[in-house]
């Protein structure tokens, strides 16, 4: 039950540092983005529900 509330993660994946070697695109970046949304969304509606139901 523990390893359920881990969000480190999610953290990491968020403020991580670029890595200088790693080409990038259009598209690769199009898509981290699309990621940080829909987990920002998400964490949001956990914590919407949260409060709603408590």
């Amino acid at each position: 039950m523990k390893g359920l509330f881990d969000f480190k993660e999610v953290a990491n994946y968020f403020f991580r540092k670029k890595d200088p070697n790693r080409k990038t695109s259009f598209n690769l970046r199009a898509m981290h983005t699309i990621n940080k949304i829909s987990m920002l969304m998400f964490l949001m509606a956990i914590v919407y529900f949260i409060i709603k139901h408590w």
